[in-house]
């Protein structure tokens, strides 16, 4: 079989080259890398990824294929995804389709074939950066090099977040959920402990959800720079002030902390995987938990008088958790809800039920 070449052109002047899989489009994005060793189908589906290109460091990705009904989302986010060797005939008996055709039918270009190892160390050497995947043969690096440097991601939360309030039915507290680009686990999660979850997008008004008199709000994860969503922030500011106890996740993690006077900053290249270890400062507890975030809440900024750091990633010593004093807020910058990934942390969705069942 006669395979197609594609070059993955990195910011720095790198230059890899592998086969084309999936479609075969030219796309600029942030080059980021994920650890996880499964769940390749909810990293694609992660809405969080909107406005970057994958690199799996798994070595062998797609052998169990496709099974649709573990989406995160109803789309695939991701820019472009970079793998070392990609199954063509995946051996699954839930699997319903190959990564190659998922990758296909969702315009998504991809490389096989590359030393994603290789290509990591670069990345955590120098920090993200931009990069163009492309089959042309006959690029020019200087022109291409000028394009990845005038690259930015930006609006992505607008892009990923749902267009319309939808209802997920339940019997016990009403959740109010804010779609910064929320993961299907998220919903799934709450209506197991018999909630009913209402989903509003992104840029919902913190009266209408008020009005709407929720038992608590749930602020998911999402895309892109904390800092860039300046009304979301405004919003988040009347929705704690409203007492109505908040459970934040990732973005979310960041914008209540943004809402409360401290600061986010850009990580040299994130944390992304499956297998991320955070420390639980109560108990001294290790947790292994999901991540899939570039941006950070600075400790430093935190006052002493408002919050206090409740988990800390073991690794980096980064705030992985926040808890607000005299509020009913607290907050992850992991995924309790995985999908996919480790089930450690997934007793914050009860904590956040005794929340709401102590204000009662």
């Amino acid at each position: 079989m006669q395979f197609m070449k594609a070059f993955l052109i990195l910011e720095d002047g790198n230059v890899l080259t592998g086969t084309s899989i999936g479609s075969t489009k030219e796309v600029i994005s942030e080059i980021v890398f994920n650890t996880s060793m499964t769940g390749y189908l909810e990293v694609l589906t992660d809405p969080s990824y909107a406005g970057q290109a994958v690199v799996m460091t798994y070595p062998l990705i797609g052998n169990y294929g496709i099974c649709y009904e573990d989406m995160e989302s109803l789309k695939a986010w991701p820019d472009g995804f970079i793998v070392r060797e990609i199954s063509r005939r995946p051996n699954n008996f839930r699997s319903e389709d190959s990564i190659e055709n998922f990758l296909k039918v969702n315009d998504i270009p991809g490389i096989a074939g590359i030393d994603t190892r290789a290509l990591t160390k670069i990345l955590r050497e120098k920090g993200t950066m931009n990069g163009m995947i492309t089959t042309n043969e006959n690029f020019v690096l200087d022109e291409v090099l000028e394009k990845l440097k005038g690259y930015t991601t930006a609006g992505v939360v607008k892009k990923v977040t749902c267009d319309e309030r939808k209802v997920f039915p339940g019997n016990g507290f009403k959740v109010a959920l804010m779609d910064f680009g929320s993961k299907n686990n998220i919903v799934r999660s709450l209506q197991q402990r018999g909630c009913e979850v209402t989903v509003y997008p992104a840029f919902t008004s913190a009266d209408e959800i008020i009005k709407s008199n929720p038992d608590g709000i749930m602020l998911s994860n999402g895309p892109g720079d904390p800092e860039e969503c300046v009304s979301i922030i405004q919003e988040i500011k009347k929705l704690i002030d409203s007492n109505i106890p908040i459970f934040a996740i990732c973005l979310g993690h960041q914008l209540v902390a943004l809402a409360n006077g401290a600061k986010t900053h850009k990580m040299k290249y994130g944390h992304r995987g499956a297998n991320h270890p955070v420390k639980d400062l109560s108990t001294g507890r290790v947790y292994i938990s999901s991540q899939n975030h570039g941006y950070v809440v600075d400790g430093d900024t935190l006052s002493d008088d408002v919050a206090e750091v409740s988990f800390v990633n073991v690794n980096d010593k980064t705030v992985e958790g926040v808890s607000y004093k005299g509020k009913n807020v607290f907050t992850v910058q992991f995924h309790p809800e995985a999908c996919a990934g480790p089930q450690d942390s997934n007793f914050l969705f009860d904590r956040f039920i005794h929340m709401m069942e102590g204000t009662k």
